[in-house]
C-alpha cells in the first residue's frame, strides 16, 4: 500500500515546488489531474503524448523525489448534454488514458458523467430516487442510449493501453453508489472499470465505506483520503438532500469552472455536511480500519489524500491530513 496525495490542492505551486513537499510529509504516492473539471499546472499531456524522452523526464523527476506516480485523474462529465462540456471532457479523458499507458501508469481516476433526462435536453439529469415511472423511463434513456455505449468505448480503449479506470462514485453521476458501479461494469463487459473509492461522498450519503469496499472487492482499484463531517443539529432539520447551494459569478475571484459556462457551487451557510481534512469527520481509529479494509481487497493500492476542507489552507489541510493517514497506517502495521 502507497499513501500519497492528488495535487489539485497545490495548483498554486510549481511540480518541482510540490514534490519535496509531498516526500517531506512520508508520503510516496501522487496522483496528478490531467483535464477535466480542473487545470492541469502540473502535466502537460500534449507535450508527453509526444515524445517518449520527455515521458522519462517527467517520471524521473517524480521518482528522483522518492515518489511514485500512481494515477492520473480526469474529473468531468464526458456524458453532459452540452457539448460545450462533454466535448473537451471527452477528449481529455481519451488523451489521459492513452498517456497512462505510454507512461505506465495503470490508474485513471474519473466519474461515470450524468446525461440529460432525454434527447436535446441542455442540462444533466440525475434521477436519484425514480419512485415513478417517468424517471425510469428517464434512467432507461441514459443508460441505454448514452452511458452503455460511452462506456463500452472507454473499456475498449482502457484495455487498448492496460489502464485501469477508477470510477468515484459521486452523487449527480449515473454512478453513485456499489450497486450502480456494478451496472456499469455487468453492462459494458468490463474487465478495466472499477472503483476510486472516495470515502467522503458515501459518508455524506448514509454509506458505509468499509463495508462497500468489502462489497466491491478486487474492484476497487485506487482510493482517495478525505473526510467528510455530518452537522448533526443541521442535518436533522433538512437531512442531506439539500438545494440551498448557491453559484457564484463566473468572474468573481476564486470561482472554479466546471467545464463551459458552468461553476462549483458555495455551499449553504449551515450545511448538513461538510468536506474535511482526514481525522476532522472520523477518527484514526476509523481510518486504520478503512486501510485494512483496503489492503485486504488490493494490498498494493494507493491511497491519496484530497483535500477540500473549506476550514484550512491547502498546505495545511494536506500536512493534517498526511500525520493522521500515516497514523493510521502506523496502527495497522503494528496490528499485523
Amino acid at each position: 500500500m502507497k499513501l500519497g496525495a492528488y495535487t489539485a490542492c497545490l495548483h498554486d505551486r510549481s511540480l518541482p515546488e510540490c514534490l519535496p513537499l509531498l516526500a517531506d510529509l512520508g508520503l510516496t504516492s501522487i496522483e496528478i489531474n490531467s483535464g477535466g473539471n480542473l487545470p492541469t499546472p502540473h502535466i502537460n499531456v500534449d507535450a508527453l503524448l509526444a515524445s517518449e524522452q520527455a515521458r522519462k523526464e517527467y517520471l524521473k523527476r517524480i521518482n528522483d523525489a522518492g515518489l511514485e506516480l500512481t494515477a492520473l485523474n480526469v474529473n468531468c462529465n464526458a456524458l453532459h448534454p452540452d457539448l460545450g462540456v462533454s466535448t473537451p471532457h471527452t477528449h481529455d479523458l481519451h488523451a489521459s488514458i492513452e498517456l497512462a499507458g505510454r507512461l505506465g501508469v495503470r490508474n485513471v481516476v474519473t466519474m461515470s458523467g450524468q446525461p440529460g433526462a432525454h434527447a436535446g435536453a441542455l442540462a444533466p439529469a440525475w434521477m436519484v430516487t425514480p419512485w415513478n415511472s417517468a424517471a425510469t423511463e428517464v434512467l432507461e434513456y441514459q443508460w441505454d442510449e448514452v452511458a452503455v455505449p460511452f462506456w463500452r468505448d472507454i473499456e475498449d480503449r482502457a484495455r487498448r493501453f492496460d489502464v485501469r479506470i477508477c470510477i468515484e462514485m459521486h452523487p449527480h453521476n449515473l454512478v453513485y453508489n456499489p450497486a450502480t458501479l456494478f451496472r456499469l461494469i455487468e453492462r459494458t463487459d468490463s474487465t478495466h472499470i472499477g472503483a476510486e473509492m472516495d470515502p467522503s461522498h458515501l459518508f455524506w450519503q448514509g454509506m458505509e465505506p468499509i463495508e462497500a469496499i468489502k462489497h466491491l472487492g478486487d474492484r476497487v482499484f485506487n482510493a482517495a483520503a478525505k473526510d467528510t463531517r455530518i452537522n448533526e443539529e443541521n442535518c436533522r432539520i433538512n437531512g442531506v438532500l439539500d438545494d440551498r447551494f448557491t453559484a457564484p459569478d463566473l468572474d468573481a475571484p476564486g470561482t472554479i469552472c466546471v467545464g463551459g459556462r458552468y461553476v462549483l457551487n458555495h455551499f449553504p451557510e449551515q450545511p448538513s455536511w461538510n468536506f474535511v481534512a482526514v481525522g476532522r469527520g472520523h477518527d484514526d481509529a476509523y481510518w486504520t480500519g478503512f486501510l485494512q479494509a483496503l489492503r485486504s481487497v488490493n494490498p498494493t493500492i494507493a491511497v491519496n489524500i484530497e483535500h477540500e476542507d473549506d476550514e484550512m489552507g491547502g498546505v495545511e489541510g494536506l500536512t493534517f491530513a498526511a500525520e493522521h493517514l500515516t497514523a493510521a497506517a502506523a496502527a495497522l502495521a503494528q496490528k499485523e
